[in-house]
Order: structure tokens, then sequence, then C-alpha cells
């Protein structure tokens, strides 16, 4: 049997990147949303925005995942 990963819901990506512009540890967040940090860190990676011509625009934004 395989690994099971489960994507975050909405809310919780809300909650995510809430507490990410609050500068708040990834162990952190983990612990209080219940996850493995490496959720996290995937979640982070996957939904980052980067562009080096606008670097005002770079983050993490919850509703592009």
């Amino acid at each position: 049997m395989g690994t099971h990963y489960c994507h975050l819901k909405p809310e919780v990506r809300r909650k995510l990147a809430k507490w990410l512009e609050a500068k708040m540890p990834v162990s952190e967040i983990a612990d209080r949303l219940g996850r493995d940090p490496s959720t996290i860190y995937r979640d982070i990676k996957q939904n980052r925005y980067t562009d080096t011509e606008l670097p005002e625009l770079n983050g993490y934004y919850a509703l592009n995942a």
C-alpha cells in the first residue's frame, strides 16, 4: 500500500497564508494544523509565486492553490 497525501483545504490554506505573513515558524504552523512539517513545506513550495521583475508580488497565495 502506498503513501497517501491529502491536499490542504482552502480554509486551512488561508490560515497558512496568514501565519506565514506573521512570520510564524513552519513547525508551529504544522503543530497547529495537526500536519507534518513536510506537508506544509510542500504546499508552500507548490503554491509560491516568484518573479524577478516584480519581486513585490513574491509570496505564498492560498487562493491560487
